[in-house]
């Protein structure tokens, strides 16, 4: 993997994990005030489920991941390993924001 390609798909697995979880969560809270419930509370709680699945989300299923840490730690490609520790680091950095930036719009605090 060339080192354009691994930038552009750490910064495809941030972007992908920061949209589902801000997409989710603000999808969540229209249904929720469309259902007479409190939206900002089910946006917050949203924000929280779907970290993991952004995760899931982002990196393509977790049995690819798993399946190249398999194949790069036997085979002694120890930098393929990294890369793909970084792409997972990346995924979860941009769910976090997405959590983080929700939790500010709907209660005005970091």
């Amino acid at each position: 993997m060339s080192a354009g390609d691994f930038w552009s798909t750490s910064v495809l697995n941030f972007c992908i994990a920061l949209g589902v979880v801000l997409g989710g969560s603000t999808m969540g809270g229209v249904g929720a005030f469309f259902t007479n419930q409190p939206p900002l509370y089910v946006m917050d709680n949203l924000a929280d489920q779907l970290k993991i699945w952004a995760l899931v989300a982002a990196l393509g299923g977790t049995f690819d991941t798993i399946k190249s840490f398999e194949l790069h730690i036997l085979g002694g490609e120890l930098n393929q390993v990294f890369q793909q520790i970084f792409f997972i680091l990346s995924a979860f950095i941009g769910a976090h924001i997405g959590t983080t930036l929700v939790r500010w719009l709907i209660n005005g605090e970091w």
